[in-house]
């Protein structure tokens, strides 16, 4: 049984006095979109803290696309996860063979290229939106969903091989050394001894990358104009341009579109919490 003492219940006060407030500043936002979610249009921003007649029609009329703002619902919730699956394939594809290579293969230049990758994050990716998209033109990919998938790799990228470069350093050195004795080429070194140790840090940015992507507003934005490619972060921002704006449908789509990522986090939390400090802490 733990021993309450004026030290212990002074510090379990700080933590709550601290705890409290960061857990309704984030569950704050969340209630009201489910309060927006259920209300009927008219009492929409009644200023109710619970609807009288709470109701699911909102759910059905995005579900069956019945306003001309979700015309292309399930389009773009289907566009926002060809985007992410795509970006967190192609980062973990990236940022794997590059970790490999600098952490395990020790290729001369290795560590500065990464670390130059890292200098990137210097630079807010707000200020690069312009360039990326004078540069998305001139190959000509404006419009087109590559445009985006391989700009979110870009700034994904070099913060997922510095995780798996420094969660690669913790694997034991020996075992590279068993294998090349037995035989094995690099090919199957990284296959069979390297990348069944690194699972945990896989899904870890994985994850984060897919989670970057899903989540992306102003890439999408700039990038991509067609209503039938746009991700639905994008189709969210519609609703804005109406001088009454369907606040209740907002809402209910906004929380649709954040179950997915909530349940992708929440299933692999354990792999995000130790995956992402792999390395952090010298033993």
């Amino acid at each position: 049984m733990k021993r309450w003492t004026p030290k212990a219940i002074a510090t379990e006060a700080k933590l709550l006095l601290i705890g409290i407030p960061v857990v309704l500043w984030t569950l704050i936002p969340v209630y009201h979109m489910v309060l927006f979610a259920i209300s009927p249009r008219d009492s929409a921003t009644s200023g109710r803290l619970w609807p009288d007649h709470p109701t699911l029609q909102n759910f059905s009329i995005v579900f069956q696309q019945k306003h001309f703002y979700l015309d292309h619902f399930w389009r773009q919730l289907g566009n926002s996860l060809l985007i992410a699956v795509s970006v967190g394939a192609l980062t973990l594809f990236v940022a794997t063979t590059a970790a490999f290579a600098i952490s395990r293969l020790r290729v001369r230049g290795g560590r500065t290229v990464m670390n130059m990758a890292l200098f990137t994050y210097f630079i807010p990716a707000a200020f690069l939106a312009v360039p990326m998209y004078k540069t998305m033109g001139n190959y000509g990919l404006l419009n087109s969903q590559w445009s985006l998938i391989l700009a979110m790799v870009t700034i994904a990228s070099p913060y997922c091989i510095w995780v798996l470069k420094q969660a690669s350093d913790k694997l034991p050195y020996e075992l590279d050394e068993a294998a090349r004795m037995d035989g094995a080429s690099p090919l199957q070194l990284f296959r069979l001894v390297y990348l069944p140790l690194m699972v945990p840090s896989l899904v870890a940015v994985g994850t984060y990358a897919l989670l970057l992507a899903w989540n992306e507003y102003l890439y999408a934005f700039l990038l991509l104009s067609n209503d039938t490619q746009v991700t639905l972060a994008v189709a969210l921002g519609n609703f804005l341009s109406a001088d009454d704006s369907p606040w209740e449908l907002l809402m209910t789509t906004g929380l649709i579109y954040a179950l997915p990522p909530a349940a992708i986090y929440y299933t692999f939390k354990r792999y995000m919490v130790g995956g992402l400090t792999a390395g952090a802490v010298k033993s």
